[in-house]
């Protein structure tokens, strides 16, 4: 028993005699932790005041723009340019945040980019508006931090801007040379054959050795007594119209944008080549009444009236009123013009209700009814079938697309010309069948 006791007393020393040990290491160690911790803690501080004294005591550490254009065109890629100069000497980091316009709800713009010292640099971003209107820009923020990297100042340039959008005037540009043949084959559009030719009167001439009979004049050739001949010459000015439904058939999205705005943009590049091809170009808008009416010139000023025009044309929900249009044409067009009436058509029995107009309407003008492919539907059509309801679904598809090729007879049997197009195809279309009716003399 003595034994067992002093071994107990000799173990209760040993424990006490580690735990003394053990408290006096845990004491050093945590001597040592509060020491470094005070030297990480003072070193942080020196660091923030020293990256607060190196960013923040340069009135003009940063001098940022942004360039946008004056005016965006609608469904292209605009660029804008932002214009960075670091007037720090020492590299920096930036933070570019642009405050985009509503319209285009990008919620999470961000741009970084590392500048030397004293550098210029210049970014660039794109954005694709597909509605017209004003689109007002915010403020241009950009965040710089040193290479220490604890703190950000903010600089603000670039306040409430505002660019309107108008037609897709870009493409004016891609198609600017399709007076020249020889280019139209890169962007698709087919070389024509000039197969005739229209003339319009001259005057009045004595008949030469050579002249062709066909053009004596009798009633000139009673009265002087002589033979006198009509003299003619090609003609190159003739009126051409984009006549633009903007009813509620017009409405239909795709890609973003509205039939309307496809039929918009076609518009602006078929007057464009139109002008360039020594043609009147104009154009009006019906839905209830005929509204926005450009008569066609060939003045200088005729392409920015157009473009002024178009970007003010808005969609309504209202069907379209073809009596109205065909009164309307009946009274203020008195010359033969060709007309690419933009709309669209879903069934035959929808056009079976406008085509009296559309018959008296071709009487006196070239008309060229434009409508639109459903290229949602030509997807659906093409893709097999794993299920009875797309195989119901396909067959309705079929019958919607039978549907848009018996409107394109349906028109042709009355003399009217169609075009029956792709939205994206649309302008390239439009360009085409202007070009075959130009070559064939219809006009």
């Amino acid at each position: 028993m003595k034994l067992i006791k002093q071994l107990y007393i000799e173990n209760r020393f040993y424990y006490f005699a580690s735990g003394i040990v053990v408290l006096f290491l845990l004491s050093f160690i945590l001597e040592w932790l509060f020491f470094i911790a005070q030297i990480a803690f003072f070193s942080f501080i020196a660091f923030f005041v020293l990256d607060i004294l190196v960013l923040f005591f340069v009135k003009k550490g940063l001098i940022a723009s942004r360039e946008a254009p004056d005016k965006f065109s609608n469904g292209d890629q605009n660029i804008i340019l932002i214009h960075l100069e670091n007037q720090y000497n020492f590299p920096v980091n930036a933070i570019i945040i642009d405050e985009i316009p509503e319209q285009f709800q990008i919620r999470n713009f961000k741009i970084s980019k590392a500048l030397k010292a004293s550098e210029k640099s210049t970014l660039q971003y794109e954005l694709r508006p597909t509605k017209r209107g004003e689109y007002y820009f915010g403020r241009l923020n950009i965040y710089i931090s040193s290479f220490i990297g604890f703190v950000s100042k903010r600089y603000l340039f670039s306040e409430n801007k505002m660019v309107p959008t108008y037609p897709a005037f870009l493409q004016l540009k891609k198609y600017d040379l399709l007076a020249i043949s020889n280019s139209l084959h890169q962007y698709g559009i087919k070389k024509i054959r000039r197969i005739g030719h229209t003339m319009e009167f001259e005057q009045i001439k004595e008949y030469v050795q050579g002249d062709d009979l066909r053009t004596i004049n009798w009633k000139a050739t009673a009265k002087r007594n002589q033979l006198m001949v009509n003299q003619f010459q090609d003609e190159k000015s003739q009126p051409v119209y984009a006549v633009i439904d903007k009813g509620r058939v017009m409405k239909m999205p795709f890609n973003d944008l509205s039939l309307l705005d496809y039929a918009i943009n076609a518009t602006l590049v078929i007057s464009n080549v139109v002008l360039k091809k020594q043609d009147k170009a104009g154009m009006f808008t019906f839905s209830k009444k005929v509204e926005n009416t450009v008569i066609a010139e060939r003045r200088n000023s005729q392409m920015n009236l157009i473009l002024e025009t178009l970007y003010n044309v808005e969609t309504d929900f209202f069907e379209s009123d073809f009596g109205r249009l065909y009164a309307d044409i009946k009274t203020h067009i008195n010359q033969r013009s060709l007309l690419f009436l933009y709309t669209n058509f879903e069934t035959l029995d929808a056009l079976h209700r406008q085509i009296p107009y559309l018959k008296a309407i071709a009487k006196n003008h070239l008309l060229v009814v434009v409508f639109f492919d459903n290229t949602e539907l030509d997807s659906l059509i093409k893709n097999p079938a794993n299920s009875i309801q797309e195989v119901y679904d396909k067959v309705i598809a079929e019958k919607f697309a039978f549907e848009k090729r018996l409107i394109v007879n349906e028109l042709k049997k009355y003399g009217i010309y169609s075009i029956l197009t792709s939205p994206e195809n649309l302008t390239i279309d439009t360009i085409n069948k202007y070009l075959e009716i130009k070559a064939r003399g219809l006009i």
